[in-house]
């Protein structure tokens, strides 16, 4: 199994970008875990320019698959006094797989405090819990979950505790973002067993300057409420360890089943 800090420490720097190889412990199917292309793409956007201050907004599109050897360029879209925008491409031989959009922006004044919501009731792993580790060849062997699999979750939601086994030494937007993709699409719950399914489109935004958790641990969840012909739109969230709400997601997938 490689990781993703030693994919990341691979790298080849060339202008405007690097290039890589995805290993293949971190497929799913034919294509790239969409967590682990995104990485690639902010780290690309975090070293195209200096002092770019936090990540606060992420918008992808998944293009085509991605597989063995990807080309990584970023560019600056625009950069004001507070806020910069930097766009990703990644590439493969099978072409653009990945655009993703990069908003940085650092706090400014302001009278406006809002926080709502609530974390779900679903507790932290502790030593003793019952973990299920993803298997060779997918995606999922880099990964420790639990999942909260009884009636107070939806019939089109999933509610599960995630760790990425190896984070050393990453930056903590790349760990969050690695991470925040690892749900399985809500809506394939309604299918009753395994089916093709792709996803889209994605919307994260960071609700905070830099996110934290205690032991690695993240709660995802992810709630479908719409799906028809073949596609479904699906809200998103991510707490950390201490209940805090660390970001916000939106996703559109596509179903064939």
């Amino acid at each position: 199994m490689i990781s993703l800090p030693d994919t990341l420490a691979a790298l080849t720097p060339i202008e405007g970008g690097f290039t890589g190889t995805i290993p293949e412990t971190w497929l799913q199917g034919r294509t790239a875990y969409g967590g682990f292309s995104a990485a690639l793409a902010l780290h690309a956007a975090q070293h195209s320019d200096a002092d770019l201050p936090p990540l606060r907004s992420a918008q992808i599109a998944f293009i085509g698959p991605l597989a063995g050897r990807v080309t990584v360029r970023a560019q600056r879209l625009r950069r004001g006094r507070n806020a910069a925008f930097v766009q990703a491409d990644v590439e493969s031989e099978a072409g653009l797989g990945l655009r993703a959009t990069f908003v940085f922006m650092g706090p400014v004044e302001s009278k406006v405090e809002l926080r709502q919501g609530t974390v779900p009731a679903f507790e932290k792993p502790t030593g003793a819990t019952a973990l299920f580790t993803g298997k060779a060849p997918f995606f999922t062997q880099n990964f420790d979950f639990l999942d909260r699999r009884d009636d107070t979750v939806g019939p089109a939601e999933w509610l599960r505790w995630v760790r990425l086994k190896d984070r050393t030494g990453l930056d903590p937007m790349i760990e969050l973002i690695t991470v925040a993709d690892c749900l399985p699409p809500a809506a394939l719950k309604l299918v009753g067993g395994p089916a093709p399914v792709s996803s889209m489109t994605w919307l994260l935004n960071i609700l905070g300057p830099q996110p934290q958790t205690q032991d690695g641990w993240w709660l995802l969840r992810a709630n479908a409420d719409f799906a028809s012909a073949g596609s479904s739109s699906q809200l998103m969230g991510i707490w950390n360890s201490e209940g805090e709400s660390m970001a916000e997601q939106m996703q559109s997938v596509a179903i064939f089943a």
